[in-house]
């Protein structure tokens, strides 16, 4: 683990120096913190017209941008070029995240250079800024970058989970250093006080499945952990096991709508004659359902029900609850058009695959026949 943070930080350094002359301006320099009543700089929004910038999605967007006096809009051009963009994308970056264009070509380069060390080619990054320029051009912090990529390098999260976080929970790395530290503590502690005796696995499995966890506060992530393990009256096994498996997501919720979920699921499964045991059971199965409002989960209890699916077969197979209202019901249809028994030949097919479930119903049709 030492020999690869080091290589990290050794690949950095060798970073190539720039010319002096790499900086492009839309106009001469003067103040960067114009007051927003300032008219837009009219050289500017000409440069960035002539290179097919949306300027009124820019407006949008960040609309000071356009009334700054120093720019760098050819200079990035230039540098994304120089990495395989084409003019299309370049003016799509700045149309969605017009910040791009304050950054200097020395802040580009060292920037690259760090995203470089997780991805395996330039062309897989001017991808994921076509995608998501706010995750690339958010921060304009480097030092801190590195410092959040070497200490997550620390923990042994993968280069796969580190592609993962830039791409998809890019504000894990404008966190400082010390922020990012205090959510490890905190599952380090859970883990802990759950009776595990691996945190360190049990902290980096949390992070492999809920990308977004250094982005919630430790107050929630605490107050949740603590709700379920009281509302489900879970043992420290089960609770250990359910967060470091499709647990850990939900995590995520607010703490006020992760209780409302909690609470609307219980009285719906106990109007439907469920005790606490298939309360518990249910989540344990399948905690996504949390996620799920309190209005479409009824419409979907109801509809398997209508149709002569028992709620205790639902909350051993709850997975049949993550296809949409008309899928389940386009389902029921065609099996109540074959005269399937549920209570006879179970659910499973119903949250199967849609090629499954053709080919069961395929085969259900020869039988008639």
């Amino acid at each position: 683990m030492a020999q690869r943070i080091l290589y990290f930080l050794w690949s950095v350094r060798r970073c190539p120096p720039l010319p002096a002359a790499s900086r492009f301006c839309s106009s001469k320099p003067t103040d960067l913190s114009l007051p927003p009543e300032n008219p837009e700089n009219e050289s500017l929004v000409e440069n960035l017209s002539s290179m097919g910038v949306d300027l009124e999605s820019a407006r949008r967007r960040q609309p000071g941008v356009l009334r700054r006096h120093l720019t760098n809009e050819e200079g990035l051009a230039l540098f994304l070029r120089s990495k395989g963009a084409e003019p299309e994308t370049i003016a799509s970056i700045i149309s969605r995240f017009p910040r791009s264009i304050t950054r200097t070509c020395p802040h580009l380069e060292e920037r690259w250079t760090l995203w470089r060390n997780v991805f395996q080619s330039d062309r897989e990054v001017v991808g994921i800024l076509t995608r998501s320029p706010e995750s690339f051009f958010r921060s304009s912090d480097n030092k801190n970058l590195e410092q959040n990529i070497v200490f997550l390098m620390s923990l042994g999260i993968t280069r796969k989970d580190l592609h993962r976080l830039l791409t998809t929970a890019p504000r894990t790395f404008s966190n400082s250093v010390e922020l990012n530290q205090n959510m490890v503590e905190l599952l380090r502690d859970v883990c802990a006080r759950l009776g595990g005796n691996d945190p360190q696995t049990f902290t980096r499995t949390i992070i492999s499945r809920n990308l977004y966890i250094f982005i919630r506060s430790t107050n929630r992530i605490s107050a949740n952990v603590d709700l379920l393990k009281r509302n489900l009256n879970l043992s420290n096994s089960e609770a250990l096991g359910l967060f470091q498996s499709h647990g850990a997501q939900i995590l995520d919720l607010s703490h006020e709508s992760l209780k409302r979920n909690l609470e609307s699921l219980r009285r719906k499964l106990g109007s439907l004659g469920c005790g606490a045991d298939h309360f518990k059971a249910m989540i344990l199965n399948y905690s996504y359902v949390l996620f799920m409002s309190s209005e479409r989960l009824n419409q979907k209890l109801d509809c398997l029900l209508e149709a002569g699916v028992r709620a205790e077969q639902v909350v051993l197979k709850p997975k049949v609850l993550d296809f949409s209202l008309v899928s389940i019901r386009q389902r029921l249809i065609r099996l109540n058009q074959l005269g399937y028994d549920f209570q006879k030949s179970g659910i499973a097919v119903l949250d199967s695959s849609k090629k499954r479930f053709n080919a069961k119903l395929a085969r259900l049709g020869s039988r008639e026949e």
